[in-house]
């Protein structure tokens, strides 16, 4: 398995004239610990994290985190710690040093990436440019689906989750799951992450098992209602 088959390609980025407070308005609606920051070409060129918001003293926090703690510390915290950030640009507080990976890295080597760095997320770059990103999340996903005899399919399951996301992405009138997780093993689709509704719940199974090569639909999804 390979972060192509499990990643996130609806990825939250930034551009670096963006304003922190913005940025960390971003951080707190989309429950996420990190945004791949682009250039006005969607060159990669930085990444800020809760990490390079806490490390910063500028900002006026009081509090230094160890690293463990901030893997606890919800996105809604920023708000409250760095409420000082506002006309702070994200060029002057991100990390220009990404740790980032292609999307035919196998799925081990990023973990090991996520360990050895101490980060929660990685931006999957292909010419320099994000097309996707791979969390924790979507690596715990990934373990819980896994089954050792995939191997031989995986070109298979590939396209079908291909497919689903390309479906999902034409019903964003309705939907965004499609910016939460899909993970296809043996072509059966596994649906991760919150919905709104049990008629959204409902929709996107029958979207799945509307896909070519679909044989089965985990329902993995958590009710938000």
């Amino acid at each position: 398995m390979k972060a192509q088959d499990v990643m996130v390609r609806d990825v939250v980025t930034v551009g670096p004239e963006t304003e922190v407070a913005e940025a960390v308005a971003l951080l707190v609606k989309h429950d996420i610990s990190a945004l791949p920051v682009v250039d006005s070409d969607d060159n990669l060129i930085g990444i800020l994290s809760e990490a390079d918001l806490l490390e910063r003293e500028e900002l006026g926090a009081e509090h230094h985190h160890p690293w463990w703690i901030e893997t606890l510390l919800p996105a809604s915290k920023l708000a409250e710690e760095f409420s000082k950030a506002h006309g702070k640009k994200v060029s002057e507080m991100m990390s220009t040093d990404v740790i980032s990976a292609s999307q035919d890295t196998p799925v081990p080597e990023i973990a090991a990436l996520l360990e050895r760095h101490r980060i929660k997320r990685v931006p999957i770059v292909s010419d320099g440019k994000v097309v996707g990103i791979v969390s924790r999340s979507n690596l715990i996903q990934a373990l819980a689906s896994f089954k050792p005899a995939s191997d031989p399919k995986s070109e298979t399951d590939r396209s079908i989750r291909l497919e689903l996301l390309d479906r999902l992405g034409q019903q964003r009138q309705w939907t965004d799951f499609g910016s939460r997780n899909i993970i296809v093993q043996d072509g059966v689709v596994h649906l991760w992450g919150l919905v709104s509704s049990e008629s959204e719940r409902k929709a996107l199974t029958a979207l799945a098992q509307g896909v070519p090569g679909v044989s089965d639909v985990a329902d993995e999804m958590i009710p938000a209602y």
